[in-house]
């Protein structure tokens, strides 16, 4: 049995905050508002040297006819049924609630150890009056604990791990290529993780922002693992009002500097809009495999032209960018969904590439003695040998009698030799000049 750890209660007792505090990151987005977790949220902790997986769920609400509750309910009991151990956590400042019984409930249906942790005991009467949750008849040890000073969760994670029957793995998804999911608000991005999953592992509803946190999710495909990365839609700084966007705003970004891939969401019926431009221009600057996938193509009047005019438009907008492949897509009709997961694998493949100094020097010398670098006040650049240097991102270095001599019109015509030979679609390529 996997170690995993779910962290389940009613909306605002700090589940987000002891999560955070278990895997020893600001992962998940903490505020005082109710509600803030809505999707369930993974991390790694350790302790006493044994490792575990903790989820992070939203709060549960029985009863409620609110989409995102609903929604929300459906995403705990996804958690309960994957956990080896449950941590059923309660406020000891607010004491049992309704809901804390109707929650003890659904726990009491699943037949897994469930400890009952009493957050925000943060003095000596709170302490005691923990001792009233007993009441509730769930699970047989009972913490009192504060997630915010961390006071109590020693012991806690001491009865945790008592329950595990193996040492567990120190990161499932280390060194697994990553590939984050990004767009605008409402373009179809948690839509598109779902039906590449064939179920609701993200919730979707109409309202733009539905997703705040990053959630990660293992995929394979092609005899391929990835991590794929749901991320909350990314608006412009001027129309992000609320803490809770803003942090959310911040998760994607994040997401982005740590994907190897970035499959760019785009509107079809709005088109390339300033903001998509501003994404693709924040990947390409930290050197990530971007692709463009254009969703809601099926709402679009087509003829069989418009596909190529859509591309052409796309090309003249992006620029010194125009390396970055694009595909057509509907992901409500699952039409080249998987084709675009192909294409983020091949992008991938080519930001991984790695060409032989040979290969390199054989082809790109004879480019260069075709169209040798333009002379500088009357003196001759000679371009003598090409390496690629070791990098997360294809980085080339051309050693030359004069590097500074050397212009951007002629970088960029090197560039252009190099994918025309090489087939780096979808990646930025850096190029060096160095002295030999």
């Amino acid at each position: 049995m996997a170690n995993i750890v779910a962290i389940v209660g009613r909306p605002n007792v700090g589940k987000s905050t002891l999560f955070n505090r278990l895997i020893e990151r600001k992962k998940a987005i903490m505020d005082d508002e109710s509600g803030v977790t809505r999707d369930r949220h993974y991390g790694f902790g350790e302790w006493t040297g044994k490792y575990f997986t903790v989820i992070d769920t939203g709060g549960y609400v029985t009863g409620s006819d609110d989409i995102f509750e609903e929604a929300i309910r459906t995403q705990v009991k996804l958690a309960l049924e994957e956990a080896s151990v449950i941590l059923f956590m309660v406020d000891c400042k607010d004491g049992i609630t309704g809901m804390d019984t109707d929650f003890a409930n659904v726990v009491r249906e699943v037949k897994k150890p469930v400890i009952l942790v009493a957050n925000k005991a943060d003095n000596q009467e709170r302490m005691f009056a923990a001792n009233e949750f007993y009441a509730l008849g769930v699970g047989e040890d009972l913490f009192a604990i504060s997630s915010q000073s961390g006071s109590g969760t020693g012991d806690l994670l001491d009865k945790v791990v008592s329950y595990f029957e193996e040492e567990g793995e120190e990161n499932p998804e280390e060194g697994i290529p990553r590939i984050a999911i990004l767009g605008r608000p409402n373009v179809g991005k948690s839509s598109f993780l779902n039906a590449l999953l064939g179920k609701e592992r993200s919730i979707v509803t109409d309202e733009a922002g539905t997703t705040r946190d990053a959630i990660n999710t293992r995929y394979t495909m092609y005899q391929k693992d990835f991590i794929l990365t749901d991320t909350a839609g990314i608006r412009k700084k001027a129309k992000v009002k609320e803490d809770i966007e803003f942090y959310s705003v911040l998760r994607s970004i994040q997401s982005l500097q740590d994907s190897d891939v970035c499959i760019v969401i785009v509107d079809a019926e709005r088109g390339l809009e300033a903001q998509d431009m501003h994404i693709i221009a924040l990947a390409h600057k930290y050197n990530k495999g971007i692709m463009l996938m254009i969703n809601k193509w099926d709402l679009i009047e087509k003829d069989s032209k418009t596909a190529d005019k859509f591309r052409k438009e796309v090309a003249e907008k992006l620029g010194p960018m125009s390396y970055i492949p694009v595909i057509f897509t509907s992901v409500t009709n699952k039409q080249r969904i998987f084709q675009a997961i192909e294409m983020a694998i091949k992008v991938f493949e080519n930001r991984t590439k790695k060409i032989s100094t040979s290969e390199l020097n054989r082809v790109m010398l004879e480019e260069i003695e075709r169209y040798p670098p333009p002379a500088l006040k009357g003196k001759y650049i000679k371009i003598k040998y090409i390496t690629q240097i070791p990098s997360k991102s294809p980085t080339f270095a051309f050693f030359c009698n004069l590097p500074q001599y050397i212009k951007e019109p002629y970088e960029r015509y090197l560039m252009n030799k190099m994918r025309e030979h090489f087939d780096f679609s979808g990646v930025p390529i850096r190029l060096y000049f160095r002295q030999k």
